[in-house]
């Protein structure tokens, strides 16, 4: 046998961990949970060590990538809105008691700390369980409703997708700033916006504008001075900046978030 796949499809390059290859070499499959199970490659070469994570994430790749192209880009964005009501809307705190009671169908002590540790976590209290994964691997859990992660799990893993964006986001936002100050111009924070957004999951992209992509494009091709002009004698580069940011799957905490600093 040449090489072992772990993963086949979707995101598959992007998990992360540790297995080792038939060729003996080391290669990443996941960066969480213990190694909790060995698997005999033909039965007498190497073996592939997989963490409850990793193989937890590469069965979550494969439903992505049969949901995704099973919908069109607006039946996904739909989902995707109905998802994030039932672990982060009304949806969740109507049903808050019933998910802090929610066990997972398994008796791997692992797992079963972990739903715990997501638990306590979304009550105020410890560390999030999914601190430190990938944005790709976060999205698989957050949309994952097959239920092999907890209500609890999927939002700690959107806490921590939503405390990434915004890392990410005040970085760009200095950035723009810093373009703008010095050359009146604000493509070069076009342009990382853009490629951004290229790199989210489909599902992400479906709740951004379907022109999201193609708007950027043409504001890069523009090259467009704002010091010395103002688009179509309004706006501003700080009011651009903010509606471009303030799309997609954030934008209602995005904007509860403004309005409480505003108060």
């Amino acid at each position: 046998m040449a090489g072992i796949t772990t993963y086949t499809s979707l995101s598959g390059s992007r998990l992360a961990g540790s297995a080792t290859t038939a060729t003996g070499q080391t290669q990443d499959v996941s960066t969480a949970g213990k190694t909790s199970a060995t698997i005999p490659a033909g039965g007498t070469g190497p073996t592939i060590t997989v963490s409850n994570l990793a193989r937890q994430l590469g069965e979550a790749a494969v439903r992505a990538e049969t949901r995704d192209a099973s919908l069109s880009r607006k039946e996904l964005g739909q989902k995707a809105t109905a998802q994030l009501d039932q672990i982060i809307g009304d949806q969740y705190y109507i049903n808050k008691a019933k998910h802090d009671a929610e066990v997972p169908n398994t008796d791997d002590p692992e797992l079963l700390a972990r739903a715990k540790q997501a638990t306590s976590f979304v009550n105020g209290q410890g560390k999030n369980p999914f601190a430190g994964l990938s944005p790709d691997q976060l999205t698989l859990v957050i949309y994952d409703d097959s239920g092999t992660f907890t209500v609890n799990e999927r939002q700690a893993a959107w806490q921590e997708s939503y405390d990434q964006r915004q890392a990410w986001k005040q970085q760009v936002i200095a950035k723009a700033n810093d373009e703008y100050n010095r050359t009146g111009k604000m493509s070069n924070f076009f342009k990382e916006v853009l490629a951004y957004y290229n790199e989210l999951p489909a599902i992400e992209q479906a709740q951004y504008p379907e022109s999201y992509a193609s708007r950027l494009q043409e504001l890069i091709d523009l090259d467009f001075n704002y010091m010395t002009h103002q688009v179509g004698g309004k706006g501003s580069a700080a009011s651009l900046i903010e509606q471009l940011l303030g799309e997609g799957p954030y934008r209602d905490k995005d904007f509860a978030a403004k309005a409480a600093d505003t108060d």
